[in-house]
C-alpha cells in the first residue's frame, strides 16, 4: 500500500512538470508548424513521433495542447488512467504503438469547428532534467464544413400589396458561405423597391406589388457544398369571426352548442376551442362529451355541472394574429349535498360549525335541518344560526347539541335530496399548557425560542402545533427549527419583526395565541397609515411612525414625490427632527402627485411607506397651514373679465 501512495505521489509531481512546462514555455508562432485541413464530422491524425534519449526507450509522459486553452486537452503516462479535456471526452486518443504513426500522435475523431486551431505535442522524459525535455511539434488544424442555415424565412409568407418584407437567410460553414437569392428560378436583380442587403444574408421588399408575388430561393455555398431554402410570398389575409359565440344557461343533462363561423383567404381555417384556458381536449371532465365541427361549432351533450365555464374560440389560417371571442355556460341543476362527513366536532362552550356541504346553481335560497329525524328550527332555538351557505353556527356549545343531523338544500330548480346521516358530537377542545410571552424583545443576530403546547381533551385527537406570522408572510425555514410546540429563530433580522401565531387544532376545534417578537438594532420600518390634505398648490402628509429600530434610536423622515408619469423623484427632510406631519409647498395645481414616506435612524435608512396618490385642487381653495397660527386662509378667484392695464 505504501509503495502505491508513493508511485501516485510521483505521478502527481509528474502532472505538475508537465503543466508547469506548458504554463512556461511562451508561444511565438512555429515556422515549422505542420498545417492539416479536415473536414467536420471526420478524424485526423497528427503525427507527433517520441525522440527517447540516446536511442534508449526510458518513460514518459505525452501531453497534447491546444493553444487558448489553460488546461491539456489530452495527458497519457503508461499504466494510468488518460486525461481528455473538456470537450474533448471520448475524442481524444493515443494511436495504436502498431500503427505506422509516431508513438506521441493523436487521434481527434468527431471533428468540430471549434476544434480549429494551433496544438503541440509535448513528450516529458522521467527521471530526467526538466531541460531535457522535447519544446514540442506545432500543429494547425483547419476545419472545413459544408453549409448550414443558421436563420431561414418562413416557408409561406402571405402580405397585402403595400406591406414591406425581409427575408433573412444565414448560413455557417467554413469556408464562409457565399448566399445568392432568386426568383422564380431567376437571379433576384435590385431595383427601386427591393434590395439586397447585409452580405446578402437580407432580401427586403420595401413595397410589395402583384409582380413581387413568387417563390423566392436562398442558396448558400462553399467549397465543401451548396444547400437552398424557397420561400414562398402570398397575398392573402387574416381570419376573421363573422358568426361568434353567445352566453348560454342550460340545464343540467340538456345539449349545448356554440357557434364560431369565420372566412379567410386561403380558406385553411382552424378553428381551436378553450375552456377557462385549457383546450377543451385537454379537459378530461369533456372527455367522451365534447366534439368540435368542421364549421367550428362546439358542441357538448349532455352537459354537466362541472360544465359551467366560459368558453373561448380561437380562429387563424397562419396569416397576421389569431382572432378569438368568448361566451359563458351557465349550467343550472337542482341543489346538491356534495359531501357528507360521518362524523363532525362541535367545542364544548365554544363556537362551532356543522358543515353541510352545497353546490348550487341558480344560488342556493334555503336549507332545512333534522336533528335526531326531527325538524329543527334554528331561527326558534337559541344558540344556532344559519349561514348563508346553510351551514349551522352554533354560537355557543353546549350538550344538548349533540345528535344526529341531516340537511337538505334547495334553490329554484328544487333539490336533488337530502345528506346523510352526520353523528355530531360535542367535545372539550384542546387547551394551552404552555403559552408565549406577550412579547420577545432580541437584538439583531440573537437567538429567540418561543414556547407553545396545548393539551387535548379525553377521547380527542392530540392538537398539532403549527407557528404563523400574523402578516402571513412565510417562515424563513432555513432559520428556523421547530421541535415539539416550541421555534427557534437563529440570525434574527428586521424582517422577523412582527406578530406570530401559535395555532393548535385538532379534530374539535383550532385554538390561537399570539406573541410579538421586536428586533432591535435594525433600521426603522415603514411608515403606515399615510394620509394627506391637498390645497391647489401643497399637500399636507401625515403618518403613523414604523419602528424606530430599538429604544436607543431615533427616528427622522424624509419624503419622496414626484407628479404621477415622471420617472425622477424629489425629496424633502422633514422638520423638525422627529416630526410625523409636513407640508410640501409650490405644487402645481389641478396634478396627480405619488407620495412615500421613509424613516432613517444612525444605521441608516429604512423602508418606504407605500405610494399614495394625490391629486391637487383647482377652482376656490382651502390651505392648510399646520405650523402657524391654526387659522385658514380662504383664497377666492376674482370673477367677471380681466381688466385692463393702468392708464
Amino acid at each position: 500500500m505504501g509503495m502505491y501512495q508513493g508511485v501516485r505521489q510521483h505521478l502527481a509531481a509528474v502532472f505538475i512538470v508537465a503543466f508547469l512546462i506548458a504554463t512556461v514555455h511562451s508561444w511565438s508562432g512555429p515556422q515549422d508548424a505542420v498545417h492539416i485541413t479536415a473536414i467536420l464530422g471526420e478524424s485526423v491524425v497528427f503525427n507527433c513521433p517520441v525522440d527517447f534519449p540516446a536511442d534508449h526507450a526510458v518513460p514518459y509522459v505525452l501531453q497534447w495542447e491546444k493553444k487558448g486553452e489553460e488546461i491539456p486537452i489530452y495527458i497519457w503516462y503508461d499504466s494510468y488512467p488518460t486525461h481528455s479535456g473538456e470537450g474533448y471526452e471520448g475524442r481524444v486518443s493515443r494511436v495504436s504503438p502498431d500503427s505506422p504513426y509516431g508513438l506521441a500522435s493523436l487521434n481527434l475523431t468527431n471533428i468540430r469547428e471549434t476544434d480549429q486551431g494551433w496544438y503541440e505535442c509535448k513528450v516529458v522524459f522521467l527521471n530526467r532534467s526538466p531541460n531535457s525535455h522535447k519544446n514540442g511539434t506545432w500543429f494547425h488544424l483547419d476545419v472545413h464544413a459544408p453549409p448550414r442555415f443558421s436563420v431561414t424565412p418562413e416557408e409561406v409568407i402571405y402580405v397585402n400589396v403595400g406591406d414591406a418584407i425581409i427575408l433573412n437567410c444565414q448560413a455557417e460553414g467554413t469556408p464562409a458561405p457565399v448566399i445568392q437569392w432568386y426568383k422564380d428560378a431567376s437571379p433576384v436583380q435590385p431595383a427601386g423597391t427591393s434590395g439586397i442587403f447585409n452580405d446578402g444574408t437580407e432580401l427586403r421588399i420595401s413595397n410589395i406589388r402583384h409582380e413581387d408575388i413568387g417563390d423566392y430561393t436562398c442558396i448558400a455555398k462553399n467549397g465543401e457544398g451548396q444547400i437552398s431554402h424557397t420561400a414562398r410570398v402570398i397575398i392573402a389575409g387574416g381570419a376573421v369571426i363573422m358568426v361568434p359565440p353567445t352566453n348560454k344557461t342550460k340545464l343540467e343533462g340538456e345539449k349545448v352548442q356554440f357557434s364560431c363561423e369565420a372566412k379567410a383567404l386561403p380558406g385553411n381555417v382552424t378553428v381551436r376551442w378553450w375552456k377557462e384556458g385549457t383546450p377543451v381536449k385537454q379537459v378530461a371532465s369533456l372527455d367522451t362529451r365534447v366534439t368540435v365541427r368542421r364549421d367550428g361549432s362546439l358542441v357538448i351533450n349532455p352537459v354537466a355541472a362541472e360544465d359551467t365555464g366560459q368558453y373561448t374560440c380561437q380562429v387563424s389560417n397562419g396569416i397576421g394574429d389569431p382572432q378569438s371571442a368568448s361566451a359563458y355556460l351557465s349550467v343550472e341543476y337542482p341543489a346538491k349535498v356534495t359531501f357528507t362527513p360521518t362524523v363532525q366536532y362541535l367545542p364544548f362552550r365554544l363556537g362551532g360549525v356543522v358543515q353541510c356541504y352545497i353546490k348550487a346553481n341558480p344560488p342556493l335560497q334555503y336549507v332545512t335541518w333534522t336533528k335526531d329525524k326531527r325538524l329543527l328550527e334554528p331561527y326558534q332555538t337559541k344558540d344556532i344560526v344559519i349561514m348563508n351557505n346553510g351551514s349551522l353556527l352554533f354560537t355557543r356549545v353546549n350538550q344538548n347539541h349533540q345528535g344526529r343531523y341531516t340537511c337538505t338544500p334547495y334553490n329554484a330548480q328544487g333539490t336533488q335530496g337530502s345528506s346523510g346521516q352526520m353523528e355530531v358530537l360535542v367535545r372539550k377542545p384542546p387547551v394551552f399548557t404552555v403559552e408565549p410571552e406577550p412579547m420577545y424583545q432580541r437584538k439583531v443576530g440573537e437567538t429567540v425560542e418561543m414556547h407553545c403546547d396545548a393539551q387535548e381533551a379525553e377521547g380527542t385527537e392530540k392538537p398539532k402545533i403549527q407557528w404563523q406570522r400574523k402578516d402571513g408572510q412565510p417562515l424563513q425555514r432555513n432559520r428556523i427549527r421547530v421541535t415539539g410546540g416550541n421555534i427557534t429563530i437563529e440570525s434574527l433580522r428586521r424582517t422577523d419583526f412582527g406578530y406570530y401565531h401559535c395555532v393548535a387544532s385538532n379534530e374539535v376545534a383550532t385554538i390561537v395565541t399570539s406573541t410579538h417578537l421586536v428586533v432591535e438594532g435594525t433600521q426603522p420600518h415603514a411608515p403606515y397609515n399615510v394620509t394627506a390634505n391637498a390645497s391647489d398648490m401643497a399637500v399636507t402628509l401625515q403618518w403613523l411612525p414604523g419602528y424606530s429600530g430599538g429604544p436607543d434610536y431615533k427616528q427622522d423622515y424624509t419624503i419622496w414625490y414626484r407628479e404621477v408619469g415622471e420617472s425622477e423623484w424629489s425629496t424633502i427632510p422633514v422638520t423638525p427632527s422627529g416630526s410625523t406631519q409636513v407640508t410640501i409647498n409650490r405644487l402645481s395645481p389641478n396634478t396627480l402627485y405619488e407620495f412615500q414616506v421613509i424613516g432613517k435612524n444612525a444605521l441608516g435608512d429604512g423602508m418606504l411607506s407605500k405610494v399614495i396618490t394625490v391629486q391637487t385642487l383647482d377652482g376656490i381653495h382651502r390651505i392648510v397651514e399646520p405650523f402657524t397660527s391654526g387659522k385658514d386662509n380662504i383664497i377666492i378667484p376674482p370673477e367677471g373679465p380681466k381688466p385692463g392695464p393702468p392708464g
